[in-house]
């Protein structure tokens, strides 16, 4: 069987990738042969994985996705593949694998932070309106045979915005490695760490994970974290507007109660160091960092626009509440930690999403479409 797999931007690390990854060792278990067609091929990602280069020429945003759009589905026409799973929006796919959630629903979320002249902005931006139709086309396309969503607000989403059967959309989590993500490693790292960052043993501190700061939220945690008194913080993750960030978090008066790690390799030293787990994300399609923190025995406060919702009872094993609401963040992060049985409990709530059982979902699916 041969298998192609597109995703434009692979980054054998990322987020989204761990996904593909994931669809992929499921495939080869079932003796597929997948392909990964992109726009460029990092050495990280190994030259044993079998891979296409596909990179027409591009001035714009719009053009680089629309050429590579054109020239994937090109491809398709003159190497015959038994099953096209896609990670970009494209008329020309069997299988779909919303990783990235959307798009439609993104930008709704976004408005609500957004005055009425970047609202402007955003819908006159030929990217968006590229990625808008491409969307579009491609949940009314008759070859569109199955979509993966990774989480029930994703699938929610897809039905809100466009006619498409509901047969069609199968639900599929991200696994978790409990034993990776683990609160040994609270043993291992906390102590060290905290000296490290010159954050005293008994000071509770709030973690956020995540790059992409506008979306996820950063200004909702940096916010709430204010209202907690003696509460620290740390951000780890990347953003253009870093020092944006920076600034408004002295002007708040987080000065010497945040620490920005910037990108961070191996963030479970983090995990260990931190008491509870924040993300008041605008929209988030999944986020394995929930299911990470949570599996380490930290307490997350997640936002009702992120699909790890779908694994969090309110006020049980963790929090759920709307991203700008930040007095209802600020009431879960103190109640958080008042109570550190709700850390184990949000730990034996990612047990039973193991790779074994993610990958025996993949498997029904691919038998199913492939019969």
């Amino acid at each position: 069987m041969k298998l192609a797999l597109i995703r434009a931007r692979y980054d054998p690390f990322g987020g989204a990738e761990r996904f593909l990854n994931s669809a992929a060792d499921s495939l080869v278990a079932q003796g597929a042969s997948p392909t990964i067609i992109t726009r460029a091929w990092p050495q990280s990602a190994g030259a044993a994985i079998a891979h296409k280069i596909v990179n027409p020429r591009f001035v714009t945003s719009a053009g680089r996705d629309r050429g590579f759009a054109r020239a994937a589905c090109e491809l398709l026409q003159t190497e015959k593949f038994d099953l096209v799973q896609s990670y970009e929006r494209l008329a020309c796919c069997d299988v779909f694998h919303a990783v990235d959630g959307v798009h439609a629903e993104w930008l709704a979320q976004r408005k609500r932070v957004q005055n009425p002249l970047k609202q402007f902005g955003v819908r006159i931006n030929p990217h968006h309106r590229y990625v808008l139709d491409a969307e579009r086309r491609m949940y009314h396309s008759p070859k569109l045979r199955a979509v993966i969503c990774i989480s029930r607000m994703v699938k929610q989403d897809v039905l809100r915005h466009y006619d498409i059967a509901p047969e069609k959309l199968h639900v599929i989590y991200g696994s978790i490695d409990t034993e990776l993500f683990h609160p040994r490693l609270r043993d291992q790292h906390r102590h060290d760490l905290r000296q490290q960052l010159g954050i005293a043993v008994d000071v509770p501190v709030a973690i956020y994970v995540g790059s992409g700061f506008e979306r996820k939220g950063v200004a909702g945690f940096l916010t709430s974290v204010a209202k907690v008194p003696g509460l620290n913080a740390i951000v780890v993750g990347r953003d253009k507007r870093m020092a944006h960030y920076q600034a408004l978090a002295n002007s708040i008066g987080l000065t010497n109660r945040v620490i920005f790690t910037g990108g961070i390799s191996d963030v479970r030293p983090y995990y260990a160091a931190s008491d509870v787990f924040v993300m008041p994300t605008l929209y988030e399609p999944f986020g394995l960092v929930f299911g990470e923190a949570m599996a380490c025995g930290l307490p997350v406060v997640a936002s009702s626009q992120s699909g790890a919702a779908d694994w969090i009872e309110h006020g049980v094993d963790g929090f759920v509440v709307d991203a700008l609401d930040t007095m209802a963040i600020k009431y879960s992060i103190e109640a958080a930690l008042a109570d550190p049985a709700i850390g184990k409990r949000a730990r034996a709530k990612v047990l039973p999403h193991t790779q074994a059982a993610t990958s025996a979902q993949y498997a029904s699916l691919y038998r199913h479409l492939l019969a």
